[in-house]
């Protein structure tokens, strides 16, 4: 059926170019937000540089980790990282879930973290955590409406403000997740 859009959802190496557009637009997006809510002003450019740099994903990688890739109609529009957690391997944690502001309310997110979990328990994991701030409403609207439960904090994270956690049933996808919306 023409004009019918699709997301995929496949797993991506941490450092290709597609990884890396997408850490830059996250990463942009959430510390200008902070700064203009704490700063009323945006993130300087050099320390936005060096903050990207620092932050490699480089956790996110096989074996304990996986940056997953979301394409609306083949372009690159979001991504999610899960990894296990060092202290408990049956634990794994979701990190860096976005989606470009233009894909935002067609449904990737929900995909993008349905694939996060699946890759999780592919990893052995039985339970998700996540940190999030405050001011992120939207993530944790999304995190609680996909079964997420506020606890209590499991790190000592300089910009976590909340905790979710989530049992994870038995496998539900294999490998690549391809839908159409209604």
């Amino acid at each position: 059926m023409t004009g019918m859009s699709s997301w995929t959802v496949t797993p991506e190496p941490f450092d290709s170019p597609v990884a890396a557009a997408l850490w830059r637009a996250y990463y942009t997006e959430v510390s200008d937000r902070w700064y203009l809510l704490h700063e009323g002003r945006r993130t300087d450019p050099d320390e936005l540089r060096r903050e990207i740099a620092a932050q490699t994903g480089e956790d996110l990688a096989p074996p304990g980790g996986r940056l997953l890739v979301a394409r609306h109609d083949g372009e690159p529009a979001g991504s999610a990282g899960v990894r296990l957690l060092k202290a408990d391997a049956t634990t794994a944690e979701l990190k860096r879930v976005f989606l470009l502001p233009g894909m935002r309310g067609k449904g990737g997110a929900a995909l993008l973290v349905a694939a996060a979990e699946e890759a999780a328990r592919e990893l052995g994991a039985g339970r998700m955590v996540l940190d999030t701030r405050g001011d992120l409403v939207e993530a944790r609207t999304l995190y609680t409406r996909l079964g997420y439960t506020e606890t209590a904090p499991h790190n000592d994270e300089p910009y976590a403000e909340h905790w979710f956690s989530k049992r994870l049933g038995s496998s539900g996808a294999s490998g690549r997740i391809s839908v159409q919306p209604d």
